[in-house]
């Protein structure tokens, strides 16, 4: 169909046009996708098999959808995503203010145009991407917002009654008739404010300021609630949730992979930085681990839930923190450190919520404490377990990195701002490291390897077979005993 050459209600009769509600439109097209094995919700992971074969289930069966999860679950981005379920575009008489369709208008503007041009009446044309309304639930939102009010300043212009109902300004869900109306945080929404949609939901008209209009608006309308809302903020009251269709449940990610392509493909990095600094690939698992031990950890509120926006930003961090050490050194490329994860410590504490021993124990440490609880995750994946009660007459496949610190009296001390060639050759001086490395790891790439080597001692030191300490400019890692027989 050529729009451009449809400009009136007659061109458009004649082109064989047929009109469909948003709900149908949504279905026939998720029809079609589902056909052509097309993906209908391109760029969302980990909700092949649970989020989205119900979210289109619901879809078939045309009903309101709410999202049900806690932050960072993708819920906005799959109702914003239904945009690409709709139709590239849509007849709508020339200047409604709801978007009415020419075949079925509803507004008294459009119905009385017509009346007075028959097929002459002008039509115009509206894209997808222009379908698309969202408001976030703030205590201060009020009825007139949302469903309209009585405009006096259009009343005085027009010298109009307010009897008349040509003095009504409508809110923000009359003008997105025909679209994708989005609902964030519906438990913030006051009662009373939720008691407003009832009708508009069930049986298509709206009252504002004792004017009752019979206006069977065709909207599709997606919701989005946090469960820890209900308790802490307010609630969807019971006959507003009675009405909405299918409640879908979202959920975080449930492995590493899915949450490494999430993290890989929201992180904002800039491309010299991605030429410069070099992840490998054990990074990148030991920072979605972290996510993950924070998720379970008890001194964050798992009902406050962990985003995956921790992982996003962390990484953004990871990688600022690796270039900025390689400016201070003087490096052109350099490779990412473990030491450099002190500096993604910013990017949890500002994600999660902790409960009373969190406070206690403090945000920086409890962070610091995910790191080291995500190292002794990973490393039972690359090396074998280190056993907490080990026989005196068994050998350990780490006895001789033990033994190599317990000769160290002075400790071995990592600074955070090492030249790379330095860090390299420091690393290096430890050749059990080399062993072990090569008996469990032998394929691993020789760029890779350094970051390796700090992770097994970050590894033996949370295990208690090292002792770590931080200090301003570093780490030092000692024998845990050997300090205290020789009296250091």
């Amino acid at each position: 169909m050529n729009i451009e050459t449809i400009k009136t209600l007659g061109d458009l009769k004649q082109s064989n046009y047929q009109s469909k509600s948003i709900k149908d439109e949504l279905r026939d097209n998720l029809i079609q996708k589902i056909k052509n094995k097309e993906t209908t919700f391109e760029g969302v992971h980990g909700y092949e098999n649970t989020v989205i074969p119900e979210l289109e289930r619901a879809i078939l069966s045309r009903h309101n959808i709410n999202l049900l999860g806690l932050r960072g679950q993708a819920k906005t981005r799959l109702a914003r995503l239904m945009l690409n379920l709709l139709d590239e575009y849509i007849p709508y008489i020339t200047g409604s203010e709801i978007n009415d369709d020419p075949f079925c208008p509803i507004s008294r503007y459009a119905k009385e145009l017509i009346k007075e041009h028959g097929d002459n009446t002008p039509v115009s044309w509206l894209h997808r991407s222009e379908r698309f309304a969202e408001k976030l639930a703030t205590p201060d939102v009020t009825v007139a917002d949302i469903i309209g009010d009585v405009d006096p300043i259009k009343a005085a212009n027009l010298k109009l009654s307010y009897a008349d109902d040509r003095v009504i300004h409508y809110g923000m869900i009359p003008r997105a008739n025909r679209c994708i109306f989005v609902i964030n945080e519906l438990p913030d929404l006051q009662a009373r404010i939720q008691v407003a949609l009832f009708n508009i939901l069930q049986e298509g008209d709206i009252q504002i300021r004792g004017f009752k209009l019979r206006l069977p608006l065709d909207i599709q309308f997606i919701f989005t609630a946090n469960p820890e809302d209900y308790t802490n903020r307010g609630s969807i009251v019971t006959p507003l949730k009675d009405r909405i269709g299918s409640q879908i449940l979202t959920h975080y990610p449930m492995d590493l992979e899915t949450s490494k392509r999430i993290t890989a493909q929201e992180a904002k990095l800039l491309e010299d930085q991605k030429s410069s600094v070099t992840i490998p690939d054990l990074a990148r698992n030991l920072l979605e681990q972290i996510t993950f031990e924070a998720r379970k950890s008890d001194y964050i509120d798992a009902k406050s839930g962990v985003s995956a926006r921790l992982s996003i930003t962390a990484l953004e961090n990871l990688l600022s923190t690796a270039e900025r050490r390689a400016l201070i050194a003087g490096d052109a490329n350099t490779t990412i450190r473990l030491s450099d994860f002190i500096g993604i410590i910013p990017s949890i504490t500002g994600k999660v919520e902790l409960v009373y021993e969190g406070e206690q124990e403090g945000a920086a440490m409890v962070a610091y404490n995910l790191i080291g609880e995500a190292v002794k995750s990973i490393f039972v994946n690359y090396f074998p377990k280190i056993e907490k009660l080990q026989k005196q007459e068994e050998d350990s496949p780490y006895d001789d990195i033990v033994s190599w610190f317990f000769n160290q009296k002075e400790g071995f001390e990592l600074l955070d701002n090492l030249r790379e060639k330095t860090y390299l050759e420091i690393l290096d001086s430890i050749s059990p490291l080399d062993d072990l490395i090569g008996k469990y790891q032998p394929n691993l790439a020789k760029q890779d390897s350094y970051f390796m080597k700090e992770f097994v001692l970050w590894a033996l030191a949370e295990f208690k077979l090292l002792s770590k300490n931080r200090f301003l400019e570093g780490l030092q890692f000692k024998d845990p005993y050997g300090s205290f027989i020789s009296g250091i």
